[in-house]
């Protein structure tokens, strides 16, 4: 009760964002449009010591990776609180981008972070259609429209095309980690090749600062009497009901896809 007494000085308190699950562009896991009122609640109530990222990610959109890490740094900025990522089993791909917002990143022993590349994944059916005597019907104003069309058979040029593509999101990918890590990142030759880094070679790699844990480090640097304030995703009760279901399960077995890339 002591903060909501005027003339007195609150405890200091450090502001805990949970960043659990892949990151998506279709309204489920991590994503902007979620994350936003977390985020804004924990950087404007009260005056927190430090934002702690507590992250647990595979990745996923690279938008969204990208617009979660701006909405961090921009807050952060504006108002002048310093910024802390702590990765549990995982920060890799997109979800080591929203690492990269933090000042610090902080890993377990056995953490992966890294993964700095693209990737685009999906399955071709053109053989199936043929063998159940189905016929593809796709009508297009604009030679490019029906590009990738997954059953179709894979067009050379389109495969180009989305390498390009990859290509363009890789180097915005690289520039972003080169600006937030600086001089802090080695001259491993393979720390832009979408290799991960375990623990500690994370660290002589430059992609993260030490090892530690949250609760030790906040302490260490803000004394045994800090509190923790915790934000995170909260899923409507109606999310579990009705139409949801399938789509949850889906998103459920996508997202257990993405932590198994890294055995985990």
């Amino acid at each position: 009760m002591k903060r909501f007494i005027p003339f007195m000085k609150s405890e200091p308190f450090v502001a805990v964002i949970r960043l659990q699950g892949a990151i998506s562009n279709g309204g489920r896991g991590l994503d902007n449009p979620g994350l936003t009122p977390v985020i804004e609640k924990a950087f404007g109530k009260g005056k927190p010591a430090a934002i702690a990222l507590e992250i647990n990610c595979p990745g996923g959109s690279p938008v969204q990776s990208s617009l979660i890490a701006a909405r961090i740094r921009r807050l952060a900025d504006e108002k002048k609180i310093p910024v802390f990522a702590f990765v549990e089993d995982v920060a890799a791909s997109g979800g080591y981008w929203l690492a990269c917002a933090a000042d610090e990143i902080f890993v377990d022993d056995c953490s992966i972070t890294g993964s700095i590349g693209v990737i685009s994944a999906g399955f071709g059916a053109p053989e199936a259609l043929a063998k159940y005597g189905i016929e593809r019907r796709v009508h297009t104003a604009g030679k490019s429209k029906s590009q990738l069309d997954p059953f179709k058979k894979e067009s050379p040029a389109d495969v180009k095309k989305l390498k390009s593509w990859l290509g363009d999101i890789h180097e915005t990918f690289i520039a972003y980690v080169k600006s937030r890590r600086g001089t802090k990142l080695s001259d491993h030759p393979d720390l832009f090749t979408g290799e991960i880094f375990v623990g500690k070679n994370g660290v002589d790699a430059g992609l993260v600062d030490g090892i530690g844990h949250l609760a030790p480090v906040m302490k260490e640097r803000f004394g045994d009497k800090i509190k923790f304030r915790r934000y995170g995703q909260k899923k409507p009760l109606l999310a579990r009901f009705g139409s949801q279901i399938v789509g949850d399960t889906l998103a459920s077995i996508e997202e257990r896809a993405a932590f198994a890339r890294f055995g985990l």
